[in-house]
């Protein structure tokens, strides 16, 4: 296989190749089609993957299984004006999915109960008590968003309290489903056509549910004298939960995050307005900004604050209501990152060398970064990782992220299915658990029987994957603009890595929590900046800090905007690099 520039064995030792495919080459294109093509989009499909729509890639509700039930049982609450709670995750996939379904049936002359467990206090998903509360409250109808589908015990106790419970969830499922009205959720087993669609997020399949419901309606003519509402004037909301939920964005997810951002530039939800001006965003937000800026702080609540205030923030029409919540969850935000880091330190020092999946477990451990944290080891140690909070009781509640290639989903269901875990699952690359202290030992050494194989092979795989090629001065505004019409790029549509080079350090310093700052010139005589975020204490680091000035580098990254700069310029955002002599 061809090398790109000759690079077999990176500084982070890995090849370096094309991301297309030598067929994608034979014939001349604009860059956008070969981004596209390179991404696994076949040209019969172009034109519809160049500007995704919605009426492209959406696909009828009604192959999904249970899905005309729900939509027809939540059709009766609304004609019958009966109460009905919207119970939801404390992340941000689920306070989007609960706050589409409030915002829906706002719309349609019912205010919804909004209710996000607290992590700490109640844990993941539905719970009998909750259950049985909201009943005792006087609903008749709970809809689970973004959990649910493993609820056995407290959908039993809903079913006997009694009050109908329709579940709208994407996570993985067992072979037996517990009892509800109606089990959406494309990664059903037993999900025909619809498993097509198992990437997408909750509230993706919320707002299937939500164009089903209004269908349901519609046929009774319950839009004859009044307005029906305008559903993709929410998809802001889906944009943001897909991206922060870490959804591929292939296929409807494309068209969700595409079509949201412009509806999220409007600025017509209030609370979102509120968080793009708290996060300093000046500009239009991006799907990176989801990812980074916005979904984060709609998480803090529900990590290291509390848990509905994300949901609130998401449903409120009161503008100052939702710039006090914005600030508070900006606040929030700054105290996560610090809980965060020292978590990130203690877990680190466990690290076990010669395992190839990583599972640490800490007291006093905050439950509420230990995601993030998996997430951090995860790209560090390059293998799957799971980091575990245990209380004073000795019940340990667990994070986990995955690599490409590894389930990590179903792992967990199999280790619950061996008695290692009192609850858990998830999906391929990422999942939750709740374990008992002295049950991490076998638990660990169960993950390591059953994934190293998986993960030595994931990892003999890898390889850093280049789109084109460039000399410094080719890293422009305008070829950032270029690229970018192939978008949104997160999971599963990667945005776009070029390699530039030679070029040889000007200067490099540490900036910032770790990040190396480096301004490179190249033999056009063009220099550019180049940024490689939380690398120093990395191989990467230490070669671009050590490098001598006479001595050459290729470099691979992702061309972005400075938006610290004056005037508009270019920089490099370093995944990799390699020596050039």
């Amino acid at each position: 296989m061809m090398h790109v520039l000759g690079v077999e064995r990176s500084i982070l030792g890995q090849p370096w190749r094309w991301r297309a495919t030598a067929a994608d080459n034979l014939a001349p294109h604009d860059l956008v089609t070969q981004l596209l093509l390179a991404r696994g989009c076949s040209p019969e499909t172009l034109e519809d993957h160049r500007s995704p729509s919605i009426r492209a890639f959406m696909p009828d509700p009604s192959i999904f299984r249970d899905m005309d039930a729900a939509a027809d049982r939540l059709a009766d609450a609304v004609q019958r004006a009966e109460s009905i709670a919207i119970f939801g995750d404390y992340d941000v996939d689920g306070a989007t999915s609960a706050a589409l379904m409030i915002l829906l049936l706002r719309q349609l002359g019912i205010e919804a109960r909004g209710y996000i467990p607290d992590r700490v206090a109640e844990g993941y998903g539905p719970s009998a008590a909750a259950m049985t509360r909201l009943a005792r409250e006087g609903a008749s109808l709970i809809v689970t968003v973004d959990c649910g589908a493993q609820a056995f015990d407290a959908l039993a106790a809903a079913h006997a309290a009694p009050v109908d419970v329709i579940v709208v969830d994407h996570h993985q499922c067992a072979s037996e489903l517990p009892v509800a009205h109606a089990v959406v959720n494309p990664n059903r087993l037993d999900e025909a056509e619809g498993a097509a669609h198992g990437h997408l997020a909750a509230v993706g399949v919320a707002f299937l549910l939500g164009a089903a419901l209004l269908r349901s309606l519609r046929r009774r003519g319950f839009f004859t004298n009044r307005a029906e509402p305008k559903l993709i004037e929410l998809l802001d909301l889906v944009a943001l939960g897909t991206v922060a939920d870490v959804a591929q964005l292939r296929g409807l997810n494309r068209a969700f995050v595409a079509q949201g951002l412009k509806v999220m530039a409007g600025r017509r939800n209030p609370g979102l307005a509120a968080l793009i001006e708290a996060s300093r965003l000046t500009r239009a937000p991006t799907a990176s900004d989801l990812g980074f800026a916005l979904g984060p702080r709609i998480n803090a609540g529900g990590r290291v604050g509390r848990a509905d205030l994300g949901l609130r923030l998401l449903t409120t029409q009161d503008v100052a209501e939702a710039k006090n919540i914005a600030a508070e969850l900006d606040r929030l935000n700054e105290e996560r990152r610090a809980i965060e880091a020292t978590v990130q330190v203690e877990a680190e020092a466990m690290y076990a060398s010669g395992r190839r999946v990583t599972v640490v477990a800490g007291h006093a451990w905050h439950p509420g970064v230990i995601g993030i944290v998996a997430g951090r080891l995860k790209e560090k140690l390059g293998q799957p990782a799971i980091v575990i909070a245990v209380d004073e009781n000795g019940i340990g509640k667990g994070s986990g992220r995955s690599i490409p290639g590894v389930d990590l989903g179903q792992a967990v269901l199999a280790a619950k299915v061996a008695g290692l875990v009192v609850a858990g699952g998830g999906h391929a690359m990422a999942a939750g658990l709740t374990i008992m202290a002295d049950q991490v030992p076998s638990f660990a050494d169960f993950l390591e029987e059953l994934l190293a194989d998986r993960v030595t092979a994931a990892v003999a795989d890898r390889a850093l994957l280049v789109d084109s090629i460039h000399a410094p001065g080719g890293v422009t505004p305008d070829l950032v603009t270029a690229m970018e019409t192939g978008g949104p790029y997160g999971v599963g549509w990667p945005s776009p890595r070029v390699a530039i080079g030679p070029v040889r350090p000007v200067r490099v310093d540490v900036v910032g929590n770790g990040h190396i700052r480096a301004i490179v010139a190249g033999d056009d005589g063009r220099s550019l900046k180049a940024m490689a975020f939380r690398s120093a204490e990395t191989a990467l680091g230490a070669a671009l800090l050590g490098a001598a000035p006479h001595r050459k580098l290729w470099l691979a990254g992702r061309p972005k905007i400075d938006d610290w700069s004056q005037r508009p310029a270019a920089e490099l955002h370093i995944d990799d690099a390699a020596w050039a002599d």
